[in-house]
């Protein structure tokens, strides 16, 4: 308003700005939910992480989806959609314990992710991998998946080094969580 100066509002004044609408990015977030991630922590900063992405997917305007895996097989809490920070109330409430079936937890999130590009086109489609790599399973990279990162949530000191050698099998992004200050 202030370049058209003191004069009344005129077509001329007005400036069109083409936009592309970007199409909404998924984050599917697969959250190790095994025994081996209820010590020394590692689950509660994983659901913090889990919570912390959510708020991001919702302040960006992206879909979001959370598929658990633990000792009580997969569940997919959070089906795709639009991500809300209460979604983060999904998380909480998630205990753990048992074994990790993380081969059938990423099976279930190529599923996931072949739907939802099926149903709204394709998005980028990005999988947040939080897991301690606690497992001797070694399963082949989702496919579906545009972008890929792997949350290491096992212990620096006594690190096993599985989640850096998945992620460097799957041409993935590997990245060390570490505790809020």
């Amino acid at each position: 308003m202030l370049a058209k100066g003191p004069q009344p509002l005129q077509r001329a004044h007005l400036r069109h700005t083409l936009r592309v609408a970007q199409p909404a990015r998924l984050h599917l977030i697969v959250l190790d939910t095994s025994g081996s991630m209820r010590q020394r922590g590692r689950l509660a900063l994983a659901k913090g992480h889990a919570t912390w992405l959510i708020e991001q997917a919702a302040r960006a305007g992206d879909d979001v989806a959370l598929l658990c895996f633990g000792g009580q097989g997969v569940e997919l809490r959070l089906p795709p959609g639009r991500a809300r920070a209460a979604g983060g109330a999904q998380v909480r409430p998630l205990g753990g314990g048992g074994g990790t079936p993380l081969t059938h937890a990423l099976a279930q999130a190529e599923q996931v992710l072949r739907r939802a590009a099926r149903r709204n086109g394709p998005a980028e489609s990005w999988l947040w991998l939080l897991t301690d790599g606690r497992t001797l399973e070694q399963p082949a990279a989702p496919q579906a998946a545009q972008r890929i990162v792997i949350v290491d949530f096992d212990e620096p000191a006594r690190a096993i080094g599985r989640c850096a050698a998945w992620a460097m099998r799957w041409g993935a992004e590997h990245r060390r969580a570490s505790r809020p200050e």
